[in-house]
């Protein structure tokens, strides 16, 4: 394959001035703003500001407000990526078997992903709504009292069960697609081999789905983390009280609505390393299981 040049060499420099930019302007320059704040005590409309060293970080560890967001933002992702990814999967190999209204099927089961996650917030309440709520009324008749907003585990419920709603959607046009680009014959040498459904899918097709699924964790982790912010936000109302909300969103109320810019500066210097951390853990250990075809 020919390679392409420049004649100009100030051209592809050229071309990478925007985006470099983007880059520069909305993630470097907030990072290292964020990482001086974090040593400094401001007051609420940034007049003065007093350093602190290592207070905030201090204060932020011994804090029981924060080792409660800790928890549930680890078990809040750990059951959106796992059932995001559970039900979709399920749901792209039955979608996969279907022969006819496939197309009808497929949309139906995609269109959720048009929907923004404030939006996607908004129909949880009036789902979840405790006087009218269709999904409240069929756990009363279970005998279930669900009072999303009041309850610390109903509203916890809830954010999950919308989070993975809208999520499902997006996993399913992966999981599809990877079902889909599996070579006929591979399937049909498969079939000879074992005549098992659920043998041939675990041996065969879980394998070759592995590049898929390994984008798409990475993908889900990330959602759970930082994407389900409208969601939380809206569900919560504005106001979190005793209500779960994890580290991304904790961040915003203490910032934003509590003042405290130093404190909340420390909690994203904090969100930042844990994240970079898990990225590197991701594709340092996982990826090296994954075989690229």
């Amino acid at each position: 394959m020919k390679r392409a040049a420049f004649t100009n060499r100030w051209l592809p420099i050229l071309l990478l001035v925007p985006q470099i930019s983007i880059i520069g302007i909305f993630f470097y320059w907030p990072a290292i703003h964020a990482l001086r704040s974090s040593f400094y005590l401001q007051d609420p409309f940034g007049f003065s500001e007093t350093f602190v060293g290592f207070a905030n970080y201090a204060s932020l560890f011994n804090s029981a407000s924060y080792g409660r967001a800790a928890i549930f933002t680890v078990s809040f992702t750990l059951l959106v990526t796992i059932l995001s990814l559970g039900i979709a999967l399920l749901l792209a190999v039955k979608a996969d078997k279907v022969v006819r209204g496939a197309k009808t099927y497929r949309t139906l089961l995609m269109w959720v992903y048009a929907v923004a996650p404030p939006v996607a917030g908004v129909m949880g309440l009036i789902l979840f709504n405790q006087s009218w709520g269709p999904i409240s009324d069929l756990f009363k008749s279970l005998g279930w009292d669900f009072a999303l907003g009041v309850n610390y585990y109903d509203t916890a419920f809830a954010m999950v069960l919308i989070s993975v709603w809208k999520q499902i959607p997006v996993n399913f046009i992966f999981f599809l697609s990877g079902l889909q680009s599996i070579p006929k014959s591979v399937r049909e040498a498969a079939m000879i081999d074992n005549r098992s459904a659920a043998g041939r899918f675990w041996d065969v097709t879980f394998p070759l789905l592995a590049p898929t699924g390994f984008f798409l964790l990475i993908t889900n982790i990330t959602y759970s983390l930082f994407d389900t912010f409208g969601i939380i936000d809206t569900v919560v109302k504005g106001e979190p009280g005793n209500n779960p909300m994890t580290l991304v969103y904790k961040v915003y109320v203490d910032g934003f609505r509590g003042n405290d810019l130093g404190g909340s500066s420390a909690q994203s210097v904090v969100l930042m390393v844990l994240v970079l951390a898990m990225t590197v853990f991701q594709f340092r250990l996982v990826e090296r299981r994954i075989h690229y075809t």
